[in-house]
């Protein structure tokens, strides 16, 4: 049966009372739940999408204590200790759960449907398919992320650009002319485009972008087949090598999230650079030495234009010795999200940002913008689901063939013949054709 919320405060609050009628037994310790969230490292992006206040909100309605433990900066790090912890005894309790790890941690997790009926009827179902494996939902969305194209709305005002760029060959030319002036001007380590291209997660979701949008699939198809090896992923690999030396630094290639963000909005040094925004980022930007003077687009498009879903969902730990509590907790933050929300939908965005055709996934931008501005692009998901257990050796040996087209080791066609054998070995699937880009691409038409 459900302990809701109002439940625990109850059942805390008649053993406070039936001590308090001359119960001399020692007071219980209260119980303490452990919340592993690898979005705290955000924090170091001045992003703090789950304040520690909300917590100790939780913790003074409730009488429940949180503890909120860090994660590692990278991806691959996250999943690892995550593995690691929910294979412990005392395995904490709340975790975050990134939209590609349902398929590694479908057995240790406890099905949520049952306790979120209502929650997961709310959520965007493209939002809550990456989180259900074999009809169990492992996790509650809770912060989708999607990639945009950050720009610097001072330099493009000054080179006479009217709107951000809207195809990747605008944003070539773009990037290229800001540089060069830049440049001239004095500033003479000044680059038109910064974007994490080391081999980890982040290239895979940039590279599944620039491949998506030149029409060259998603690396695995939803039918069960491998499609990189085509020219059109070819030649988008092709192009993303070429900005290397050319209008993004030679040191790109080793470049993680905080490389960029550090290059563009701390250091001022670039003109434009790929990197994350969710709706909690729109409602409450980052205050950083760019404030005012920065934007927000979706991708630039080759055929299409897309960007890669991202965030996180809430899962409890089947081993959780707290589950009651833990439960309390998830329906506390949802709640909590909702309400921000809420509020954001009757705000206006802020004014030290701009914002041109967002990404339709963010509902923030979507409900803000006049009925005459131009929608932004859909979104592309990871082929997680279809991986299964197998998506981090795939994501692995997609990013490492990416990495050598970008570092020159490799030409791009022999590494995408190269990758589509060893893809073939990995998933035990066949190659096959990019699938039509209707089904390969999921679209948000609008927020609910």
């Amino acid at each position: 049966m459900l302990t809701t919320r109002r439940d625990v405060i109850a059942g805390l609050g008649s053993i406070l009372l039936d001590c308090g009628l001359g119960c001399h037994r020692p007071r219980p310790e209260p119980v303490t739940i452990l919340f592993m969230d690898p979005e705290s490292v955000d924090e170091q992006l001045q992003r703090k999408h789950l304040s520690e206040t909300a917590l100790r909100q939780f913790e003074s309605e409730t009488g429940i204590r949180v503890k909120h433990l860090p994660a590692p900066e990278t991806s691959q790090g996250q999943l690892r200790l995550i593995r690691e912890l929910l294979g412990e005894k005392d395995t904490p309790d709340v975790f975050g759960i990134d939209v590609v790890w349902s398929g590694f941690l479908d057995d240790a997790l406890l099905d949520l449907k049952p306790f979120f009926s209502s929650e997961i009827s709310a959520a965007e179902p493209d939002l809550v398919s990456p989180y259900t494996v074999k009809g169990r939902v492992l996790a509650i969305p809770y912060h989708p992320h999607v990639n945009v194209l950050y720009y610097r709305t001072d330099l493009l005002t000054k080179y006479g650009y009217l709107i951000p760029p809207q195809t990747w060959s605008e944003l070539e030319k773009m990037a290229f002319r800001i540089q060069e002036g830049e440049r001239a001007a004095g500033n003479k380590d000044f680059w038109g485009f910064v974007w994490p291209g080391a081999a980890d997660e982040s290239l895979t979701c940039l590279a599944l972008e620039w491949q998506a949008s030149e029409g060259g699939g998603r690396i695995l198809e939803t039918n069960r087949t491998v499609s990189v090896n085509n020219e059109n992923t070819v030649r988008a690999w092709q192009r993303a090598a070429h900005w290397i030396g050319w209008i993004s630094p030679p040191s790109v290639t080793s470049y993680e999230e905080l490389d960029t963000v550090n290059y563009f909005e701390e250091s001022g040094k670039a003109a434009f650079r790929l990197g994350w925004t969710s709706d909690y980022f729109i409602t409450n930007p980052s205050v950083s030495m760019l404030y005012g003077k920065m934007g927000l687009t979706s991708v630039p498009a080759g055929k299409i234009g897309v960007g890669t879903l991202g965030g996180f969902g809430l899962g409890i730990s089947g081993r959780s010795k707290h589950q009651r509590e833990a439960i309390a907790l998830v329906k506390f933050l949802l709640r909590n999200e909702y309400e921000l929300e809420a509020a954001s939908a009757r705000a206006q965005l802020p004014a030290g940002i701009a914002f041109y055709r967002l990404p339709t996934l963010l509902k923030a931008y979507s409900r803000s913008i006049p009925s005459n501005h131009p929608l932004g692009d859909g979104i592309v998901s990871r082929p997680s689901m279809v991986a299964g257990r197998k998506y981090e050796d795939v994501s692995h040996a997609y990013a490492e063939a990416v990495h050598s087209v970008l570092t020159g080791k490799k030409s791009a066609p022999a590494s995408a013949a190269q990758l589509e054998t060893e893809l073939e070995r990995i998933t035990r699937f066949p190659k096959g054709p990019p699938e039509a880009l209707g089904t390969s691409i999921s679209r948000v038409d609008g927020a609910k």
